[in-house]
């Protein structure tokens, strides 16, 4: 039977990572339907979506890692650049769309001047948008966002597998323990996104947009939901463990 006091640690753990996969959503630029059609700032698709994509992507590098080394710092880290590789390539696609296939500039309609560069915004803002493409702060905003979502989600897979690995007598790579670990974070993962999402109502635009003012309530919801879910999914791992 697990000791209580690593339970709890575990179950700590599990929400630390939940919390930064919501602190992630806040951070990286989404326009929604808007900006599919270049009338808002950040990628054209749903808040949820698009961090679930950045988040599995860094899940699959961790998991793929921690196969190959063991080492499960290095396998939460590298989840972690995996999750922002993903979705800087998903921003330079779109501003390459905005760009050349649209043919207007980055631009945001929340701040007269960039964030990062300095550069005045205001006047390249088409009349009746709230933006258009991923301008640079936005840009690096969604980056952060892609490490601190990554780095959640492997730390929740690398807490339930370590648990999983620790009641059983089963061998390092087998299938049974990696798809209830992967499973698990999973499920974790697009709570938390849901919640930021429902926390953000629409699009955002990063770091400095206004509705990021509002992350501290996402977070609290985050932590006590996070918390919850750990349990159930460190019960479930602890049950099953004699089974495998």
């Amino acid at each position: 039977m697990m000791n209580i006091i690593l339970f709890l640690i575990a179950s700590l753990l599990i929400t630390l990572g939940g919390v930064l996969i919501t602190i992630s959503v806040h951070l990286i630029p989404v326009g929604g339907a808007p900006a599919a059609m270049a009338q808002a700032t950040g990628v054209g698709t749903g808040t949820t979506q698009l961090a679930a994509g950045a988040g599995l992507t860094g899940l699959l590098v961790a998991v793929s890692v921690h196969l190959l080394s063991g080492d499960v710092l290095l396998s939460i880290i590298l989840g972690g650049i995996g999750s922002a590789i993903m979705i800087s390539i998903v921003m330079l696609i779109s501003n390459i769309g905005y760009i050349y296939g649209i043919g207007i500039p980055l631009a945001s309609g929340k701040a007269v001047r960039d964030p990062m560069t300095k550069d005045r915004q205001d006047i390249y803002v088409s009349k009746g948008t709230e933006g258009h493409g991923i301008p640079t702060a936005a840009f690096l905003s969604g980056i952060v966002g892609g490490i601190i979502g990554g780095i959640g989600g492997s730390l929740i897979y690398s807490v339930i597998y370590t648990v999983l690995h620790s009641q059983t007598d089963f061998v390092f790579s087998t299938p049974a323990a990696l798809t209830i670990s992967i499973l698990l974070s999973i499920s974790i993962y697009f709570i938390n996104a849901v919640i930021a999402s429902y926390n953000i109502g629409g699009t955002i635009e990063g770091y400095y947009d206004p509705k990021f003012k509002k992350l501290p309530k996402a977070i609290i919801v985050s932590a006590v939901m996070t918390f919850i879910c750990g349990i159930m999914s460190l019960f479930i791992v602890i049950q099953q463990g004699g089974a495998l």
